[in-house]
């Protein structure tokens, strides 16, 4: 399976409004502490944005909403695989993102035969407080020994001078947040990331 290579996360459907129109295919929503109507209006606006621009929206822990959304992607963290109802995520043919960051998270990301597989913080990353230091791009080359024909997605700490580095490790898709969403300029910082991840 073949995804684009540049996959940013926003908190918020607004960004789609302005990243989806300068080229962005892949693109997930992670909306967190806000009332489930709340997201599911952003979940809402950002798969018919999404539609609109025949871009992939990849929905990000709310596994209920996605499923009555008719979501195609989702993206489940460790935390979240203890709560989600797997079965009813397959019955609903939703495709799947796990992420990692040991050994023991990697395995059992693979037994669930996800469709991508991701590794962080690749790079130290200040978007939140993680009890995982910095993974470092040996840590990528291994996992992409690991994880066979599987996309691997790094992220943590990206910016589109380390991109070439993680491809070169052996990532397939490089994600960002903070690097867009605190960049003075964020608009000129996608189109930045759409020529460094060209294919």
């Amino acid at each position: 399976m073949r995804l684009p290579r540049f996959y940013p996360i926003f908190d918020d459907a607004d960004w789609l409004e302005r990243a989806l129109p300068l080229g962005v295919r892949l693109v997930q929503l992670r909306l967190k502490d806000r009332p489930d109507a709340e997201i599911r209006d952003h979940l809402r606006r950002g798969l018919a944005l999404a539609r609109d621009h025949g871009a992939t929206l990849v929905v990000n822990d709310h596994w209920q909403a996605a499923i009555d959304l008719g979501a195609e992607w989702l993206h489940l963290g460790q935390e979240d695989l203890d709560e989600a109802d797997l079965p009813a995520i397959r019955r609903a043919g939703l495709r799947l993102g796990v992420s990692t960051h040991d050994h023991a998270e990697l395995d059992r990301a693979l037994a669930l035969a996800p469709d991508y597989v991701a590794l962080g913080p690749v790079w130290p990353t200040i978007l939140k407080k993680m009890r995982w230091h910095e993974q470092g791009l040996g840590k990528v080359a291994e996992w992409r020994r690991l994880v066979g024909d599987l996309p691997l997605v790094a992220i943590g700490g990206l910016n589109t001078d380390r991109a070439a580095d993680a491809f070169a490790a052996g990532a397939d898709i490089v994600s960002v947040v903070t690097d867009i969403t605190l960049n003075p300029d964020p608009e000129a910082r996608i189109r930045q990331w759409l020529r460094v991840t060209a294919q």
